[in-house]
């Protein structure tokens, strides 16, 4: 495989045995190589087992298990999207086919647009515009699809100010590019790939974090049809759509099902249905500071966050990152406890009853200790009083001696004194 990949095209899974993630993504991989090979694809679908062919991995830069590349000459490209079969095939035939595929005709244009809810296309002849935007399309089109045509091939509708030109197409309408407003193309590229509103997950997300943009969600109950749950995507929906040349190069808009996803990126509860706008570059948000009754509400609530009149919680400084540490290890504890008690009780109740009982014999043995030595000091002590006074005996025989040695004296002293009377 090593000295003949570059002689096909090939889409390789890289993944580990032991992998949970990879059991689960094998039968799909197999329905992408019997689709592939049933279509007549010219991609060949294979899969390594990463552990064994450690060096073949690692000079992909294969990192985690599963890793799914489209390997194209000298170049390698990742698959970023959801793990299904009709993505993963829509991906090797993107990836596979040319960088830029030309539009001949109207008919062929209106053709793809009706297949692809997002399309970029070069307007133009020979220029440096065109050589960025090849290079922007060999680095993005594991994303999206990169076209180029002439100018009469576009709709009567389309008006561009200048020739080349680049545009995307989208959401029933089309922008085009300025290098003095948008900034580099790629950046641009990389934030116009995306509809205006979107049924929003935790991987689309994590891929809008790329973008650059608030992302402004309406949190709700997909299968709850209340008036609330109703009101509040409307109002998003109709931002998006109303206000879409005042906001799209700021903002994305959509809606997530259910608030699971939300409360552990906030740490935080909240009560469903709600709006909250993200900021997932430093990982802030804000929710409005009163009820968000009709569009104009909402657009009241966007503007002061422009402004910066909107307060931001969250974010990833010191204390959010010690908070962040805390609520994770906690929800870990809980997501152990709830799948499995008696595993969780195993895993934390083990290790604490042993700290527990080290800790108990640690203080028992002190406090015995701590007698020992106030006996042991009670008896020395009393040992040296006896040593220094003696025994009541002894000490009665003492004083009878120097009662005596005091009478002899008082004699002597008699005698003497006498004597010298004489």
């Amino acid at each position: 495989f090593k000295e003949n990949r570059k002689d096909d095209i090939w889409l390789v899974d890289f993944y580990a045995p032991w992998c949970g993630h990879c059991k689960k993504l094998e039968p799909v991989w197999n329905e992408v190589g019997i689709e592939m090979k049933n279509m007549g694809s010219p991609v060949k679908v294979g899969k390594m087992d990463a552990t064994s062919f450690s060096s073949i991995a690692s000079e992909f830069g294969v990192r985690g298990y599963p890793t799914i590349k489209l390997l194209k000459g000298d170049l390698a490209y990742n698959y970023r999207g959801p793990r299904t079969k009709d993505d993963i095939i829509e991906f090797a035939n993107r990836v596979a086919g040319p960088l830029i595929r030309p539009l001949p005709s109207q008919h062929m244009f209106e053709h793809v647009q009706k297949r692809h809810r997002v399309l970029f296309v070069y307007v133009g002849g020979e220029s440096p515009l065109k050589e960025k935007y090849i290079e922007v399309a060999s680095e993005l089109i594991v994303y999206t699809y990169f076209f180029s045509a002439s100018e009469d091939v576009l709709p009567e509708y389309v008006t561009l100010p200048e020739l080349p030109a680049v545009v995307v197409f989208k959401d029933g309408t089309y922008f085009v590019y300025d290098e003095y407003e948008d900034g580099d193309l790629s950046s641009w590229i990389n934030r116009e790939r995306f509809q205006g509103y979107l049924n929003v997950d935790g991987f689309t997300l994590y891929e809008l974090g790329d973008t650059g943009k608030l992302v402004a969600i309406a949190v709700i109950d997909d299968k709850n049809s209340s008036v609330e749950h109703t009101r509040l995507k409307s109002i998003i929906q109709e931002v998006a759509r109303d206000y879409r040349d005042h906001f799209h190069r700021d903002f994305q808009f959509g809606h997530m099902d259910g608030n699971d996803y939300i409360n552990s990126l906030l740490m935080d509860d909240l009560t469903i249905p709600t709006i909250v706008v993200l900021n997932t570059s430093n990982q802030q948000y804000f929710l409005p500071d009163r009820h968000i009754e009709n569009t104009e509400d909402m657009v009241q609530f966007i503007n002061n966050i422009l402004d910066g009149t909107a307060e931001a919680q969250g974010g990833d400084g010191l204390l959010q990152r010690i908070k962040r540490i805390i609520y994770d290890a906690k929800s870990t504890v809980v997501s152990v406890f709830k799948s499995s008690p008696l595993l969780g009780c195993f895993l934390f109740g083990l290790p604490l009853g042993v700290i527990s009982i080290m800790c108990y014999g640690i203080c028992t043995a002190d406090t015995d200790g701590g007698v020992d030595e106030h006996e042991a000091a009670k008896r020395e002590n009393g040992d040296r009083e006896l040593t220094d006074e003696g025994s009541e005996e002894e000490q009665e025989e003492e004083k009878n001696r120097k009662y005596t040695e005091l009478s002899d004296g008082e004699l002597k002293q008699k005698d003497i004194m006498e004597k010298k009377k004489d």
